[in-house]
């Protein structure tokens, strides 16, 4: 399944992209450490990231996810995102007019990665929420022994400690438990609410 969803009917929302790299790459990410170099190799990594738009009308995750299935300057689109804009507009994520960017400029640190044509998304989790979920999400994927920091913060400038673009050795023994624990995530995040409400 290309598209995973979990959570409730928002809108908005956290999600883990997965993506497949077929060569060896030499990439800056930007700015991000002075915009040095990372070796790459051929494999599997995953970016967590976060869309939480506050109109009740808008989509903020669709937007942003079609938005990393697009390149810049006239580049070919990863190939998932027509089947995004379909998924997105059945599955109450998107209105009827939703298209994707024209002119993408680079700016995230994952777009960098993304841009590339060795690079190829295989598949999207998106947890439908308004909660802030990026950083639990991050550190679920940490806590699974196949993933690996590639170097610490990237992917997540905003945070303090958190690394939102990783390495993966086994796609498939982590898909599967990463998948398995995400309800465990939003449930422990919905009792943490209700306590709060009055």
């Amino acid at each position: 399944m290309l598209i995973q969803c979990f959570g409730n009917d928002s809108r908005q929302g956290t999600y883990a992209l997965f993506i497949f790299l077929s060569n060896k790459l030499n990439l800056r990410f930007g700015n991000f450490l002075r915009g040095r170099h990372f070796s790459l190799d051929p494999g599997y990594y995953v970016y967590i990231g976060s869309a939480l738009g506050a109109k009740s009308s808008a989509m903020p995750v669709a937007r942003r996810l079609l938005r990393h299935a697009s390149r810049s300057n006239g580049k070919p689109p990863h190939e998932v995102r027509g089947h995004m804009i379909r998924y997105f507009k059945e599955n109450k994520l998107a209105a009827a007019d939703l298209r994707p960017p024209t002119g993408k400029k680079l700016h995230w640190h994952i777009d960098y990665l993304l841009d590339n044509l060795d690079t190829r998304i295989i598949k999207a989790c998106i947890v439908r929420s308004p909660a802030r979920l990026e950083n639990a999400l991050s550190d679920l994927a940490l806590s699974l022994d196949e993933t690996f920091v590639i170097a610490p913060k990237l992917g997540a400038g905003d945070t303090k400690n958190s690394s939102h673009l990783l390495g993966i050795k086994n796609i498939d023994t982590f898909l599967p438990a990463f998948e398995e624990k995400i309800p465990t995530l939003l449930s422990a995040h919905d009792n943490r609410v209700k306590c709060r409400t009055p």
